[in-house]
Formats: C-alpha cells, structure tokens, sequence
C-alpha cells in the first residue's frame, strides 16, 4: 500500500480529527499540482526553516523518528502534525508458521543506549561499526523501547522485520512520580483512558507498527487501577479492529492493588491486566520454580503462548543466565513451554569496546540461542531475490562496484536475511555461514559459506541458504552470483513441497550454466539476463542461472551444494564461497512493459550557505534541501536512485553537468539535504530511477524529472 493510500485510509477513519485539522493538511499535497511541463522557480533566501523541528535534524534537515515525551503531545497529535518520512514504507509480510499457530514464540525488545541513536536517520546515516540486528527468521515480535512516554519505532526498524514477518510494538511507559500522576490523570475516568488509547491506535495505524508494549512502572490509586484493565481491553479491542495482525501486551510491574510490586510471574494479583490484552511480560528475576507453577496456574490455561517470560541479556539483578549465558534462561523457559522475551540484546555491541568485533560478537550469542528458537519460513510470492546486504556496510556497492565510498547505516536497505549459523557435516566437516563485509555484490555484505570437505567425504557439503513457503506454478528463472576459492564448483538445491499435499517433499539439484541460449532456451531472456548482470565478469564474480517448469508447488528450502572441482586427492579440502546474490523470477514478469514514475514534485525548499568541501574554497557554498515525492507501485521496487545536475548557471558558456548521485530511497519520499548547488540565477534537474526487483535496467523516458530554477533574493 502506498504512503497516499495509507493516508488516504486513515482519513476516511478520522473524520472528527480531519474536520478540526481540515485546512493544515492542504500543504502536504500541494506539491501534487505543480504543473509538470514548467520548471519550479525559487527566490534564494537564508531564512529559518519552517518544517517541524522534532521531524529533522536541526543541522541537516535530515529526516529523523523520534517518540513523544508527555502527555500534552500525545493528546495533541494529528495526522497533520505527523511525520510522514517516519512511516513504514514495507506492509507486514506474512510468514509459515503465523504468529497465532507459534505455540512458544520468541520476543525481541531492543532497548540500547537511550534509543534514537544512529537508527533515528530515517534515510539512513554514514557511521562506522554501527549496531543492527538480522537473525529475524529466529524471532516472532520486536519492541522498540526507550524511556520517552511514547516510543514510535524508527521506521527503518519496521521495514526490516516487515520484510521478515516480524511483528514491531511500540513501548507506552509511565515511571515513578512523574508518571503516577500521568496515570492518575489519564485513568481517572472512561472518557479520559479512551483519549489516551484512541491516540496509540491512531499513531500505530499510521506509522504502520503492529501495536504497544504497555509499561506502568509506578503505583495506581484505587481508581486508576480499576480502570487500567478497562483501559487495556479498551486499547487491544480498537487496535485489532485497526491494525491487522496487531498485538497489545503489558508488563509485569503494578498489582491489582495498584503496588508497584514486580511478580516475576503471573498470578491471581496480576491476572486481571493479562485477561484484558493479548500477552504478558514478566519481570526478569523469576526462578524454575516460578514456571514450575505459572504453568498449572488456571489463569494460563490454553495461553501459555502468550505468557513471555523476561530475559535480561544485561543479568541485572538475580537472574538466571543473560550475557554469554542468555541460553541457560532460554533453556528452562522451554522446557515449561513458555515464549520468551529477550531483553536488550543489544548488551554485545553496548559493552564490548571494540565495535569491529560486533558481527562476532554477534553471532557467538545468537549462536548459543539456535537450540531454543524456531526458524520460520519467509512467506512471500514471486519475485524472491537477496543479496544478503545487512543494512550497513563500508561501502555501498552495486552489481560487484563501489557506487558510494563511505560506511553506512539503513536497515530498511537490509534484504531478506539468510540461515546464519555453524553446522557440523558428514565426516567430522564443519560448515559456518556468516555476513562478510568485504565481498559484497549489493549492498553492504555477501553470504559467506566457509569450511572444510572432509577427505573422507564424497558427496556435496550442502549448506541452507533460505527457508520460504512461495507458491509457484510457472516456468522460472533461477540465478546465482557468487565467487569461490579454487578447487570448488557449487551447484543449487532446491526443495519443494506439493501445494495439495504438503507433506510430500521433492528435493532437487539445479543445475546451473553460464549465460547463453542454451541454457536459457530464449535469445530475448538471454538479452534481458545480460542487462540484470552487466559486467559478466566483475572481480571474479561468477553467473550461473537455469530454467524450471516447477508447477503445484510451494518453494521451501534454497541450498548451495559445495564440493570438490577435479581429482579427489585424499586430502581435506578448506573452502570459502561468497554469494552475491540469489534470484528466483516467474519468466513471464521479465516480460512486463515498464512503470514510469508519476508526479515527482519538489516542496518544502530551504536554502543554506556552508563551508565547501576543502580548506582551499575561499565563500561557503550554496547549499539546498528540499522534499521530493513522487508514485510508483511499491511492489516493484527494489529501491531507488535520486540524482541531480545542473542545467543552466550563471556563465551559459558552460555545458549541462552530468548526472551526480545525491542519495537512495526506499518509498515514494526524500529528503535532498545540503546538496551543493551553482550560483544563482541557474537551474537545477532532480532526477528519480527506479531499481526494480527484476534487475533490468528502467528505460531514462521512464524516470522521475523536474526542473528547478532560483536566482538569488534581493538584498534589504
């Protein structure tokens, strides 16, 4: 769904508020009139800028999250003082098994540093060594949480485990004095608790997160906490009715008496809160024996599902395991068939002092995790394809090349994620599969494969890559991009199930070619491949793709079959492999005319003077920013690539520049910040490629254009 039908949505549901705020809203869209066959004139002024603070960066006017600290900002928020660059461009995408048929499910609540740190930029950020999170086919729900009154995920955290199936919860908190009196003013009546619940379904509905983590962390008056519950059904009843697949849950804190006195279980004094929502959290310092009776406990009875049990990864406290030994707490939550809810995994990144060291860090703790998390099939159709890109990088790179030199962050950048473990193999091999920086073919990271053949062993080491349930009923194509080390050929493995009799299982390998007829048995498909690849040859990157006619089926499993290139030498044989990318496309959609991009508009210009780019430049720059939006069916879309050149400036002996990359973007909307720009009068070309899933290149007579010229304001 796009941003407009999104909006469009929500105003349909919020007449009482649109009628109030009718008039404010006019702005949003009115770029949307600009006459498309003239160019856009602005008059250079260096005056303040007038967009909302809390939505930008103050230096940049860089896009930003944040969430709402008091009362009267959330009682005060409308759909026309929203930020729309916050809202979740990726819908919840379903995944095998839902969330509803997971009997023990898994919670991630990421709380780090205070929140909004580098993962606040919405259009992403240049950082070295940040923090990300990729192991989302182990999990089932992610919290955001901070300590603010209202914590809005950063929508660069919902995109990514949208893309997974992963549902995101926002955190509503109350803590101590300050607190105690928000709940006893906003409890103390229906007309007041409904105020406050109709303003979080409101929020979550157009973010586009998937409900709240409810967190009272002060005591209630006798008043207040009778109406709590009320508050909380209330909340679950109107978020369901507006959020499909939402979820409202509460923490383990206040008891019906309205003691703030953590339980470290449920029971009968905090029962009355679980009855009235979806699922309870529980504080961190609960023992064996604590599950031990929970799980007699008659209030639990057919909704041990929903009973989360806290992981404190920090071991704040008496608690079992967390840190390095967060598995020993998984371990017992299991064994009593309860979900789990892990709390601050971020404590691998926040307390080790190198950052190079995360990814292994990383992987060492989720490693120690594997053996009491479930994986889930990525539920989605054709087109599938990944390029493993984890949302960072240290460059980013396109097809195999450098297209921007400088580390980065933007999780909504992070693709479908692969199976990231060690397994060992047949004949006392090893196997690990990991994220490599170095060798990335898009993006940020590459899947490396790494490991040892056994001398002893003579078949194919095959290492998962995927686990899906995508429906297929045509001829396919089937691609791989990757590099190996010498001496190892790799071939594809692929399992399908019969959709009519799911328990039937067909495992097949794949053979795969270079890029000709032959292989491809179409000179049009063979063309179109050349486009998608470019560079047959980049760096040592390798193309091999195929052709099945799979019918009836559901793809569920993509492997990479490595083994020994020649003469079996009786030798142990160490491999690595980096995939570069995977492609699986229904044929027939290689031969859908191209969308062109509709209605690009520039709005909200704001002009800056700033230092140039050496010691050498003797008067600050002419600097613009501004918003451009633009339509295009998001399905689509991989991502797309913004420009700019200028066409005219102040000396016409000079020819029109070339076309300069100014930036990414992932949804129909982008901010241009401090772009260096001529000196007035002059005009300027702000360019939108689409990047579609496919791979074929867009034809240039379907790209985004507009024109923008400005001379410079008189002087009073």
């Amino acid at each position: 769904m796009s941003l407009m039908e999104k909006e469009n949505l929500t105003l349909v549901r919020e007449n009482a508020e649109n009628l109030e705020d009718g008039n404010k809203g006019i702005r949003l869209e009115s770029c949307l009139d600009q006459p498309m066959e003239s160019s856009i004139h602005e008059v250079v002024k260096y005056t303040p800028s007038l967009l909302p603070a809390k939505h930008y960066d103050t230096e940049t006017t860089e896009p930003v999250s944040y969430g709402l600290c008091t009362m009267e900002e959330l009682l005060s928020w409308r759909r026309s003082v929203a930020n729309p660059f916050n809202v979740a461009s990726v819908c919840l995408a379903p995944r095998v098994p839902s969330l509803a048929r997971c009997s023990r499910r898994t919670l991630v609540s990421h709380d780090m540093m205070g929140g909004y740190l580098d993962d606040r930029f919405v259009q992403g950020t240049n950082v070295e060594n940040p923090y990300t999170f990729y192991h989302w086919q182990h999990i089932d729900i992610f919290n955001y949480f901070t300590h603010q009154l209202v914590t809005i995920p950063p929508a660069v955290w919902t995109n990514a485990a949208h893309k997974h199936g992963v549902i995101v919860l926002g955190t509503f908190i109350t803590e101590w004095t300050e607190g105690a009196a928000m709940c006893e003013a906003f409890l103390k009546d229906e007309e007041s608790y409904r105020a406050v619940a109709d303003k979080l379904v409101q929020i979550s509905q157009y973010y586009g997160f998937d409900g709240w983590l409810i967190n009272i962390e002060n005591s209630l008056s006798e008043v207040a906490v009778k109406n709590a519950p009320l508050f909380l059904r209330y909340l679950t009843d109107q978020t369901h009715e507006r959020v499909s697949g939402s979820l409202i849950l509460w923490y383990d804190s206040v008891t019906e008496s309205g003691e703030l006195k953590w339980q470290n279980e449920l029971n009968h004094s905090n029962r009355m809160f679980f009855d009235a929502c979806d699922g309870f959290f529980t504080n961190y310092n609960w023992t064996e024996a604590n599950l031990e009776w929970m799980k007699d406990f008659s209030g639990v009875q057919g909704r041990l599902a929903d009973i989360y049990v806290g992981v404190d990864v920090f071991a704040r406290g008496k608690v079992v395991g967390g840190m390095f030994e967060t598995n020993k707490a998984l371990e017992i939550i299991r064994k009593h068939n309860f979900s789990a809810a892990i709390f601050a995994p971020g404590w691998v990144y926040e307390t080790h002092s190198d950052k190079n060291e995360f990814r292994r860090n990383q992987h060492k703790f989720w490693a120690l995790l594997f053996d009491y998390l479930y994986t889930h099939q990525v539920a989605s159709h054709l087109p599938f394809t990944s390029s493993f890109c984890q949302g960072f990088g240290e460059a980013f790179y396109w097809r195999g090349q450098i297209e921007t030199k400088r580390s980065w962050l933007n999780l909504t950048a992070q693709e479908i994620q692969p199976l990231y473990s060690s397994w060992d193999t047949e004949a006392q091999g090893r196997l690990t599969s990991c994220g490599c920086p170095e060798e990335p073919w898009n993006g940020g990271s590459s899947l490396l494969l790494a490991g040892l053949i056994p001398a002893a062993l003579k078949t194919p080491v095959c290492a998962p890559m995927f686990s899906l349930h995508v429906p297929v009923d045509s001829r396919i194509f089937v691609a791989l991009i990757y590099k190996t080390s010498s001496g190892i050929k790799v071939s594809l493995q692929i399992k399908t199930e019969d959709s009519a009799h799911s328990s039937h299982t067909n495992v097949q390998e794949v053979t795969l070619a270079s890029v000709s007829s032959e292989a491809l048995k179409d000179d049009q498909l063979v063309s179109q491949f050349s486009q998608m690849c470019g560079n047959p040859d980049p760096d040592g990157w390798t193309f091999r793709c195929s052709q099945l006619e799979l019918h009836g089926c559901i793809l569920t499993e993509i492997s990479l079959l490595i083994q020994r290139d020649g003469e079996d030498t009786g030798q142990n044989t160490p491999f690595s492999c980096h995939v570069g990318e995977i492609v699986v496309l229904d044929v027939a959609s290689l031969q859908v005319p191209p969308y062109a991009v509709q209605g690009l508009c520039i709005d909200d210009v704001v002009w800056m003077r700033g230092a140039g780019p050496s010691p050498e430049t003797t008067s600050p720059l002419l600097r613009l920013g501004a918003t451009l939006r633009w339509e295009y069916p998001a399905e689509l879309v991989h991502h797309f690539r913004v420009y700019q050149r200028w066409l005219r400036g102040p000396d016409p002996r000079i020819p029109a520049g070339q076309l300069q990359l100014v930036g990414r973007a992932y949804s129909g909307l982008f901010r241009v910040t401090e772009l260096v720009v001529p000196e007035p009068p002059s005009l300027v070309e702000l360019v939108v490629e689409p990047i579609i899933w496919t791979g074929l290149p867009i034809p240039e007579s379907h790209w985004g254009r507009r024109q923008l010229s400005y001379t410079e304001g008189i002087q009073q």
